[in-house]
């Protein structure tokens, strides 16, 4: 089944707001079954929005607009929906009432654009909406048009509440579509997809297919599974995820769309018994903040320390003047000696650390500007540092950092010998 989404409002167009709802949206309704065929992405003009969804409406089963149905001049899709279906409009008398109490419990004024918002197309099936003031709309007119607003959590709560039950009553049992991620670090998207796990289209039978989604972070897998219940397309999703952890389950770091590398090494760190510190320079203070995002990382992460200048290297982690004068802060030496300082200084036994030139200036043609040295210091085991070279880009650079010093930190707590992106070890 083809679904259409279109998402209303200036504020998309010129930036001012970010386009969550249709990544969101495209997310749900796969789960439920229906192919997102198209996303549109269009201004607060009457014309436009009657164009837009007469044609999604001829081309697709289903069509979700949002946006556009607030108090204010410039919210136009319900006049829209009601110029396009030739109708006038309709008091919503629930809406009204729910309305008015909302304001009154918050001591706000009622006024005459608050009284139009529940007004609506007579040929509109209201969908009650328990989480704001203006509320949704479904309309049969061969397709099916669900109408929302464009506030987040009130699309959501729609499209849950109400929506989803719609679809399900005009389409029957239509099937599950069940998405599985699978995380992978340090290594990039064709030597993963060419030389680790080949040809794997035998195994895309009942609906399974594979996806690479490549990030600064690393690459995600996105396994698609279908059946006509979730736990069937699981199912069907076993023997592909078998193999996939067969060839490639030392780039694996976990599974789940939002988990992270730091929260895969802040487990292996639990597990050992083991602690942390960070030693930053170019990273900035990224790389104990993505430790602190994660819920409980007080039992492995004790603390940090950005050294940015150099007089701060010398003076909180010890490291050495005289090798900052002879080979500079972005150097081995002075790598080891910032991730051994900061373990030693809070007493972990493990100390990381990051130096480097982030961009956009600051580089040289010995030392161009992406140049970064990780260092690695374990209390009684491993010390060594790394050197990568990255973009030109100040904020990738951060990132890219961050994550490979993670992955590295989470391949020695592993056992695995080799480094991300066949990076060399350099040892004291």
């Amino acid at each position: 089944m083809k679904v259409q989404i279109i998402s209303i409002g200036n504020e998309l167009l010129i930036g001012d707001t970010v386009n969550t709802n249709a990544s969101w949206l495209g997310e749900f309704l796969t789960g439920l079954g229906f192919t997102v065929t198209q996303v549109h992405t269009i201004s607060d003009e009457l014309d436009l929005i009657k164009k837009t969804i007469k044609t999604a409406m001829q081309e697709s089963e289903v069509v979700i607009c949002t946006g556009g149905l607030g108090p204010t001049h410039d919210d136009m899709t319900k006049k829209a929906v009601a110029e396009l279906f030739d109708v006038g409009y309709k008091l919503h008398q629930d809406s009204l009432d729910y309305i008015k109490s909302l304001f009154e419990k918050r001591n706000i004024p009622f006024s005459e654009s608050n009284y139009s918002q529940a007004e609506v197309p007579e040929n509109a099936e209201v969908l009650f909406n328990k989480a704001g003031t203006a509320p949704g709309m479904w309309f049969e007119a061969g397709s099916y048009l669900a109408v929302l607003p464009g506030v987040p959590y009130e699309m959501k709560y729609l499209m849950r509440k109400r929506v989803a039950q719609k679809l399900r009553e005009a389409f029957g049992d239509i099937g599950y579509l069940y998405s599985h991620y699978i995380k992978t670090a340090g290594i990039g998207e064709s030597t993963l997809s060419d030389q680790v796990l080949g040809d794997l289209s035998d195994y895309f039978e009942n609906g399974v297919s594979l996806a690479f989604l490549p990030s600064p972070g690393g690459v995600t897998l996105r396994l698609n599974g279908k059946g006509r219940t979730k736990e069937e397309a699981k199912d069907n999703l076993q023997k592909l995820t078998d193999v996939i952890y067969q060839k490639a389950g030392k780039y694996i770091y976990g599974e789940g769309k939002d988990f992270s590398i730091s929260e895969a090494v802040g487990e292996l760190l639990k597990e050992k018994g083991l602690k942390i510190a960070v030693a930053e320079s170019c990273t900035g203070g990224l790389i104990a903040n993505t430790f602190t995002d994660v819920a409980g990382s007080s039992d492995y992460f004790d603390g940090g320390i950005v050294s940015y200048a150099n007089h701060m290297k010398v003076k909180q982690l010890g490291v050495s003047q005289d090798d900052l004068d002879s080979v500079g802060a972005v150097s081995k030496e002075v790598a080891l000696q910032m991730a051994k300082g900061v373990a030693e200084k809070l007493d972990t036994e493990i100390g990381i650390s990051t130096t480097g030139i982030a961009g956009p200036g600051g580089g040289t043609e010995e030392k161009p500007v992406g140049t970064v040295w990780m260092g690695y210091y374990q209390k009684d085991g491993a010390h060594f540092a790394i050197k990568a070279m990255f973009t030109k880009d100040r904020l990738m650079n951060k990132e890219r950092t961050k994550m490979v010093l993670l992955e590295i930190t989470r391949r020695i707590l592993k056992g695995i010998e080799t480094m991300p992106y066949d990076l060399k070890k350099q040892l004291p």
